[in-house]
């Protein structure tokens, strides 16, 4: 591998050590992958293939995704179909809070794809969903990982309402990538977005990145920064990898030590919480965000 920038390598042949993942395994594993089958239950572990699954769910925490599965976006790094989106199904919120229950989990990530062809972005069933979770599971914790709603307030005054305990809205990437990576959003609209949250009572915000899109070290620290201007809590950073051919190609492979770099940082401007790794997504121990 060569070296492109300190703490990068340009992509090799194949993935570095560093990001093979292990087979999920443990007893609490084997159950709730047991029940998902049994139920057909939707996650977004499961449908993701998310490496963390067999941590996360040993942990009692997995994710599911509402609002159907057809985004009406087209990120360039996000492997999620884009198309004309299905009706809203009303029932939805009860569904997710029965599969909760099935699977007993103790700490939920909600999350959606973009609904901008809805007149409210698809903020009133949110809302449902977070309030049919805590009827029908009321010890169970809650992280809404949410779009940006355009960055309508009344809309995000939903969420608000509401009050899960984490409330996330991933940047993604840095300022400069934004347009090519993000496509329709926008980079200060998702701060405002994360900044209002903040200081509309949320009382922990949280949002995260993706490296090896070609950023630089000083973008991604600007990134970070930025981000602490507008009290955001939490932080996660991970690696890039291309869904399919069709997606943004994958220009560096972040080494584990510029990782620990970010973490070490992170920490020290202020953020309560940094998860920095190859393999860290967005949920990856999220239980511990609610702390």
């Amino acid at each position: 591998m060569s070296i492109v920038a300190p703490g990068h390598v340009k992509p090799p042949t194949g993935k570095p050590k560093w990001l093979r993942v292990k087979l999920p395994t443990g007893k609490k594993y084997t159950q709730l992958r047991g029940l998902v089958e049994k139920y057909d239950l939707h996650t977004i572990c499961t449908s993701g293939s998310c490496p963390n699954m067999g941590e996360c769910w040993g942990e009692g925490t997995a994710t599911f995704m509402i609002l159907g599965n057809i985004c009406t976006r087209s990120c360039g790094f996000c492997g999620v179909q884009t198309g004309r989106p299905e009706s809203v199904d009303w029932a939805e919120p009860e569904k997710v809070a029965r599969s909760i229950k099935i699977m007993g989990i103790k700490h939920a990530v909600i999350t959606s794809v973009d609904r901008d062809d809805l007149k409210d972005m698809g903020s009133i069933i949110w809302a449902e969903t977070v309030k049919a979770i805590r009827r029908m599971n009321p010890e169970t914790t809650l992280e809404t990982l949410i779009p940006d709603f355009q960055g309508i307030n009344r809309h995000l005054d939903r969420i608000v309402d509401v009050a899960p305990e984490v409330v996330s809205h991933n940047m993604e990437t840095v300022r400069r990538l934004t347009r090519e990576v993000r496509i329709q959003a926008k980079y200060d609209r998702s701060l405002d977005v994360l900044r209002y949250l903040k200081e509309s009572g949320i009382n922990r915000t949280k949002s995260g990145i993706m490296l090896g899109l070609g950023e630089q070290e000083e973008e991604v620290l600007d990134t970070m920064d930025e981000l602490r201007n507008a009290n955001v809590d939490v932080l996660t950073i991970g690696q890039y990898l291309q869904p399919s051919k069709k997606h943004l190609a994958v220009k560096e492979f972040i080494l584990p030590e510029q990782f620990e770099k970010y973490e070490k940082i992170g920490l020290e401007m202020g953020f309560r919480h940094v998860e920095s790794g190859a393999l860290v997504r967005s949920s990856y121990k999220a239980h511990k965000h609610i702390l």
